[in-house]
């Protein structure tokens, strides 16, 4: 198989321990990234520096760190960090996720096998420990799935997804689109004809914090906001029709401003397994 690179960013108000096990877990895989890239969208705390220097140093010749001045965001972090990946094939993955030892391997198979653009995975959400699974989320599978489910919500799990670094930045890569920025490039992708494919089975584990944190983040007035901008967005691109728009913007809307008891109950009850 070719190589691939692994692509993670953190900033300030991560957990050291957190990033330690997601580091870890990329650079236990069965099949061993010869690049890993980590941006670090501005200043860190000291034990999160010590982090890196510890894995650095463990990692000499694989682990490039990649220091930005300011904290710009996660859609600008990642655009600098997928400029110095090493290889076309680049795997995701968030600073406080724990990834299966086999992810990549499968996800680099099924990409070379079918000629695929995009391959991300089921994802088992958790709140401290990742044996003790909250929720599982599952995205269509099938590339002809994959585009129905776009027009109404996320068609991939960002933090499983492993890509052709080429068909990112044919889309324009990450672009400024508040708390969407991976849906938008998605959608870019798919547009300009990539293709792509979810494996039915959970190769990522993805803290989601304790209680509803999740949902809670998903809630309010500003987040509605974001839906509205995103939503108009590419239905002026043409992604979506008139239907579409209307049939995935509203019930998304009502979720957001929704009390979060009542919120987390549709998670619950519709959005997850």
């Amino acid at each position: 198989m070719p190589n691939y690179s692994v692509l993670m960013s953190v900033y300030k108000k991560e957990d050291p321990i957190f990033l330690k096990q997601a580091m870890d877990s990329m650079f236990a895989q069965t099949l061993v990234t010869d690049d890993f890239v980590l941006v670090c969208d501005g200043p860190l705390t000291e034990k999160l520096d010590q982090v890196i220097r510890e894995e650095e140093e463990a990692h000499a010749g694989v682990l490039e760190v990649l220091r930005r001045e300011k904290n710009e965001g996660l859609g600008p972090a990642l655009n600098a960090g997928l400029s110095l990946c090493k290889n076309d094939y680049v795997a995701r993955m968030d600073s406080d996720d724990l990834a299966d030892p086999k992810r990549c391997q499968e996800e680099l198979d099924r990409m070379e096998k079918e000629g695929l653009d995009l391959v991300g995975s089921f994802v088992n959400e958790f709140e401290k420990d990742p044996k003790l699974v909250k929720s599982l989320r599952q995205p269509p599978v099938s590339h002809e799935e994959i585009m129905a489910f776009a027009k109404k919500r996320n068609p991939f799990n960002h933090p499983s997804v492993m890509f052709s670094k080429k068909a990112v930045e044919a889309a324009g890569g990450y672009q400024d689109m508040p708390l969407f920025e991976d849906y938008y490039l998605w959608v870019r992708m798919l547009m300009q004809g990539s293709k792509g494919a979810n494996i039915n089975r959970p190769l990522l584990s993805m803290r989601v914090g304790e209680g509803d944190e999740l949902v809670k983040r998903r809630g309010g007035w500003s987040y509605a906001k974001c839906i509205l901008h995103f939503r108009k967005t590419i239905y002026q691109m043409g992604f979506t029709k008139r239907k579409d728009y209307l049939m995935s913007t509203l019930p998304h809307v009502v979720v957001a401003l929704m009390p979060n008891r009542l919120r987390s109950f549709v998670y619950r009850k519709f959005l997850r397994k």
